[in-house]
């Protein structure tokens, strides 16, 4: 499959032009919410699904993606903590390794067991340097991955490790405080990670307002992922979603 969601994103970014994704967990939601955080996404004109999560136990990947599939033409990107979350039915696949982190596993480990079976699958990998930054509280991401986050005052460590990822020849670059966050990443830390990359910038977590999705994407975020808020209040993906898509406007 040509690489057709990144080179959209590349575009995206030589344009200024800001994203929204939402980030659905499978172990967190029911068939019946679904259909309504569907209707809202249409609505809102959201530009992508992200869909996995750290931990993922339940059976609904394939049935959240048959509904996505039936309902939307929003595209699918997995967000997978593990190799079980493949699923060929999706459109793409964010290929993390956690560059903020010194686990092996999740560095380099778990890629190799999964590249045979991405390399036969029909879905778009696209490498991504995921890095975790300290939130205020101990999160999913932070207990499975079994690794410090980044502070947010260490800026000098977050913008390094962010070049180094580039360097690497990671094509995404994705600051995440976690699921649940109690803070979000501030926007000095953002717009010192973005002045020095090329390649787009992702940032989630703790994002539960539309001024602060304003305030991120203005900091130099290209996509803003946003999934507690919206279980909590799903009508906040209009207004949030609204908030990114303005900046193309300004």
């Amino acid at each position: 499959m040509s690489p057709t969601i990144y080179n959209a994103l590349l575009k995206a970014k030589e344009n200024s032009s800001k994203k929204m994704a939402v980030l659905i967990d499978p172990d967190r939601i029911k068939q019946h919410s679904i259909d309504h955080v569907l209707e809202l996404a249409k609505t809102a004109n959201v530009d992508y699904f992200f869909l996995g999560g750290s931990l993922v136990v339940s059976d609904m990947m394939s049935a959240c993606i048959q509904s996505i599939r039936s309902q939307t033409d929003i595209p699918v990107i997995l967000f997978p903590g593990d190799i079980s979350q493949i699923n060929h039915n999706a459109d793409a696949l964010l290929f993390l390794s956690l560059i903020s982190g010194r686990n092996p596993d999740l560095l380099i480990g778990k890629h190799i067991v999964a590249a045979p079976l991405l390399k036969e699958s029909p879905l778009e990998v696209i490498s991504t340097g995921y890095m975790l930054f300290d939130g205020g509280n101990i999160t999913t991401a932070i207990y499975m991955s079994g690794s410090l986050p980044i502070p947010v005052s260490k800026v000098d460590i977050a913008v390094c490790t962010a070049m180094a990822g580039e360097m690497l020849g990671l094509k995404l670059i994705y600051m995440d405080a976690g699921s649940g966050a109690q803070q979000p990443i501030p926007e000095g830390l953002i717009s010192a990670v973005s002045k020095k990359i090329d390649v787009p910038l992702i940032v989630g977590g703790g994002i539960r307002t539309p001024e602060k999705a304003l305030a991120n994407v203005q900091a130099g975020a290209d996509i803003i992922v946003v999934g507690n808020a919206f279980e909590k209040d799903p009508t906040l993906m209009i207004e949030i979603s609204d908030a990114v898509h303005s900046m193309a406007r300004v």
